[in-house]
């Protein structure tokens, strides 16, 4: 690995300043390159779930970009050559929509520019507006290789693009034709069925006429949008309904239009027990009626137009009215004409736009469409047998019951901003698909003087973002080329893509079909799916609500270090996280915590601090040694296994319970000792080892205050541990050495931990202050009596203990609090120190508080349904609470038994 010298640090400061070392390192971990990948070990690539060139980091970015960094810096460290590629998407309307609001504060419009030069417009806003977002990224510390950055409109990515159009259309998947498509009247444009949301409205049921020709016969009618009766062509009855048999073959008349339609049998479009089993049919209006019109011929009378106003072919009176307005006329004009039988209150699901909220309006319109049905098989094929796996695995489902249902595609946007459809059209009608203009003559066999106009609408945005695992590593489409291709080869397919359940669909489901069909491979091996960051309440952040927490605000004030920690503490499979600052705080203390430990070591290392000694390894150095390489294990092991909150449980841990709690105070008289014997500079070696492989063991979750902490420490070590790496981001990481666990040491450590941790306990229980002095009488036998005597010293100064006795059987003592810790047992004497009857009714009374609300809560979690239908994060709440309060009556029982 690449090293580069890097100049002394001054002493490290008092308090620990997040800001000062973060604006430090990340420039220096950029401009020495090593975010590129480094070395020639087993290849690792994540590409980045492209961020709008809009947008703004938010708390969801937050978690994802932590998960990712975290994987890269680890993979990096353990010496893989670890690529995590970056990059921007065009996100056609979202861009679009930004230009055209500053277009129309300056009084103008797209159109008014015309297309090349709105184009050229937006291209001017990325320039010099589109970066934010990768600014912001920076100050997460992610370790993304720039040098590779890409945008989803790039010259080769639009190269890509092209060539799979062209391909998929000269396969027969990609055609042109009139189809019901989701329109948008506000963006003017036809949206996927993914980017409508289906909203539940309040709207009335309307019951119409329609009279039979030939009689005085009629039949009623029920729908929700009466404006659109104006475009039937029939009504349809089943073909079984006994009711309505006498009908087939015969007409209606139409209400207000006085147009006479047919009365058709279709079974699947009608079901006999629903309404009056008699149904309008609006080709022109609606999906199903649309299916129908073609089983019978039937003629498609197109009512509202793309504006969302009524056409000429609405009528006189109804003509350019908005559809809503026109929806009130139809009604007061059905009431006037004495057909409208009823109207009810209805509640029901309406489609609305997603990205402008507006309803859409279904209607048929020539398009572009991508037919992805054995596509999808062989996507579905790919999960089913391995080649890629969801983790969770329950978000398997979901994406077969979607893969399993789909639809063509429709590809099309009338948009001005994306990738360009390459398509060309004749004069006369014609058009052909291909690579550019030029190819587009050929194919044609046309002059250039020849006019050729290019298809006027863009791809989805999607479409480029389906190619994402593969054209971002330069593929072409051209197999000598792609076999050249060292990138191609290294880092397809990716390891791992990280991305929220709510783009499965969107994005997931479709560049494994694109990546499968042009690459015979899948994009990835693992998709890691994460849910939704909520606010401390679990709901859903938004602004509406005025709950949406900014990352760089959190940043700011608790760290970025501190922020990334709570957030990868609180991935536990792929629920969804509550976000509590609470949490940030108590990592922000935990990030002071590691500045304060290493302060403290540091300060006491001294000049000769760290070298060889033949001092022998004292029992909490067996100890120190044996955790340590147990939890780097137990974390490397979690980060393959995407168990992010059990690496951070672990080392949150061992650097505060293991290391600070117990080993530093163990380790203090050798460390501060005025001398520097050997005793004493093996202490300081050991310590100052243990610090920067813990260093090393948090760096991918905390960057920033490792990389501050780290250089310091190595300073300490050159004269022991030679040349190292310049940056804790290329260092080995810790992989546990198992020939390092000592169970014989974490035992008998655990008993003297133990024995002064129950000492102790009996002195805070009991409010006995500090300086009564206290005796303490164990009774222990064999080894675990050996361990005792020898930390006899640990014992007195960490407990707070005036005389520490031992007996092999605990003698009678008179009142004294008596504690079991294995096999030993323990005893301190209270008489004349505290009351015995005032302290056990004080206890008492805590066991009873206690109880009550273990009642409580119980009671909730036991109540029927709860566990099922609450939120998982309330049920998990509750589950806390739960264990809190056992864990609390346990300790006041066992002290009250012990007097």
């Amino acid at each position: 690995m690449t090293e580069h010298a890097t100049a002394p640090q001054p002493e490290i400061p008092k308090a620990y300043d997040p800001a000062s070392i973060e604006h430090k390192w990340y420039p220096f971990w950029e401009s020495n390159g090593y975010f590129q990948p480094q070395g020639d070990g087993e290849p690792y690539s994540i590409v980045i779930p492209p961020p709008n060139v809009t947008g703004y980091l938010h708390m969801g970015h937050a978690l994802q970009h932590a998960i990712m960094d975290t994987l890269t810096r680890w993979r990096r460290m353990q010496g893989r050559r670890a690529l995590w590629l970056p990059g921007t998407d065009h996100a056609g309307i979202a861009t679009q929509m930004v230009v055209e609001r500053q277009l129309a504060e300056q009084g103008t419009s797209r159109t008014d520019l015309g297309r090349e030069a709105f184009e050229k417009k937006v291209w001017e806003w990325k320039e010099h507006s589109g970066g934010t977002i990768q600014k912001q990224m920076r100050l997460e510390g992610i370790s993304v290789d720039w040098t590779r950055e890409r945008f989803t409109l790039d010259a080769g990515l639009s190269a890509a693009v092209r060539e799979v159009f062209v391909r998929l259309h000269e396969q027969g998947l990609i055609y042109r034709g009139a189809y019901m498509v989701n329109w948008s009247p506000k963006l003017q444009t036809a949206v996927s069925d993914l980017e409508v949301e289906m909203k539940e409205v309040k709207g009335k049921l309307y019951h119409i006429t329609y009279r039979i020709v030939g009689s005085e016969e009629t039949v009623t009618v029920a729908t929700t949008r009466p404006e659109t009766m104006l475009g039937d062509t029939a009504l349809a009855v089943n073909p079984d309904d006994e009711r309505y048999l006498h009908l087939h073959g015969k007409t209606a008349i139409l209400p207000i239009v006085g147009r006479e339609i047919p009365i058709i049998a279709d079974g699947l479009l009608v079901q006999m027990g629903f309404g009056t089993g008699v149904v309008k049919v609006t080709p022109a209006h609606d999906l199903n009626d649309f299916e129908t019109g073609k089983r019978h011929n039937l003629d498609s009378v197109t009512v509202i137009g793309k504006d969302g106003r009524m056409t000429a072919e609405a009528g006189e009176g109804f003509a350019g009215l908005d559809r809503f307005k026109a929806r009130e006329k139809v009604v007061q004009t059905l009431e006037e004409l004495g057909v409208l039988a009823k109207v009810e209150d209805y509640t029901h699901n309406v489609g609305h736009c997603q990205r402008s909220g507006v309803p859409i309006e279904p209607l048929v319109s020539d398009q572009w469409f991508l037919d992805v049905k054995d596509m999808a098989a062989k996507a579905i094929a790919a999960v089913k047998n391995g080649q890629t796996r969801f983790v969770p695995n329950s978000w398997e489902k979901v994406y077969f019951d979607w893969m399993e249902n789909i639809r063509p595609w429709c590809i099309s946007r009338q948009l001005w901003w994306g990738h360009r459809i390459p398509a060309w059209h004749t004069a006369d009608g014609r058009f052909v698909v291909a690579r550019d203009e030029a190819d587009a003559r050929t194919r044609l066999d046309i002059a250039d003087n020849v006019e050729l106009t290019q298809d006027p609408d863009v791809l989805d945005t999607w479409f480029s973002s389906a190619l994402w695992a593969f054209s971002t590593f330069n593929w072409t489409g051209d197999a000598e080329q792609d076999a050249a291709n060292e990138d191609l080869k290294l880092y397809t397919p990716t390891s791992v893509l990280v991305t929220g359940f709510d783009i499965i669909f969107f994005w997931v489901a479709r560049m494994m079909m694109m990546s499968l069909h042009f690459t015979n491979d899948v994009p990835f091996r693992t998709v890691f799916i994460t849910g939704l960051v909520r606010d401390a309440q679990g709901q859903k952040m938004s602004k509406t609500k005025g709950n949406v927490i900014d990352p760089l605000e959190v940043f700011n004030k608790y760290g970025t270090d501190a922020v990334r920690y709570s957030l990868l503490s609180a991935v536990t499979g792929g629920n969804d996280i509550k976000l509590q600052e609470t949490k940030m705080e108590s990592a922000r203390n935990f990030a002071n915590k590691i500045w304060n430990a290493t302060r403290f070591v540091l300060m006491n290392l001294g000049d000769g601090a760290t070298g060889q000694s033949d001092a022998p390894a004292q029992l909490q150095d067996r100890w120190i040694v044996s955790r340590l390489n147990r939890v780097a294990g137990e974390v490397n092991e979690a980060f393959e296994n995407y168990r992010f909150h059990d690496a951070a449980l672990g080392l949150y841990k061992f650097f505060w319970n293991d290391f600070c709690d117990w080993y530093i105070e163990l380790a203090k008289p050798l460390v501060t000792a005025p001398e520097a014997t050997p005793e004493v500079i093996a202490a300081r070696t050991r310590i100052a080892d243990i610090l920067e492989q813990s260093m090393r063991l948090l760096h991918p979750l905390m960057p920033f205050i490792t990389e501050e902490l780290w250089q310091r420490v190595r300073e300490t070590q050159h004269s022991a541990s030679g040349t190292q790496p310049a940056s804790v981001c290329i260092a080995e990481f810790p992989t546990g050495n198992a020939a390092l666990i000592d169970e014989t040491a974490e035992t008998e450590m655990e008993t003297v931990i133990g024995v002064i941790t129950r000492a102790r306990n009996i002195r805070s229980e009991m409010i006995i202050p500090n300086a009564t002095a206290l005796d303490l009488h164990i009774a222990a036998a064999g080894r675990s009596a050996e361990v005792l005597r020898e930390q006899e010293a640990a014992i007195k100064r960490l407990a707070r203990i005036e005389n520490v006795v031992f007996h092999d059987t605990l003698p009678e003592l008179g009142f004294s609090a008596k504690a079991l810790v294995g096999d030993v047992r323990v005893a301190i004497p209270l008489e004349g120190i505290i009351d015995r009857d005032k302290e056990r009714a004080r206890l008492e009374k805590e066991i009873a508080k206690r109880e009550k609300d273990l009642g409580i809560v119980t009671t909730v979690l036991n109540r029927p349904g709860f566990a099922e239908n609450a939120a998982p994060e309330i049920v998990a709440e509750k589950q806390e609470q739960l264990a809190t309060l056992e864990t609390q009556l346990a300790t006041l029982r066992e002290t009250i038994a012990a007097l």
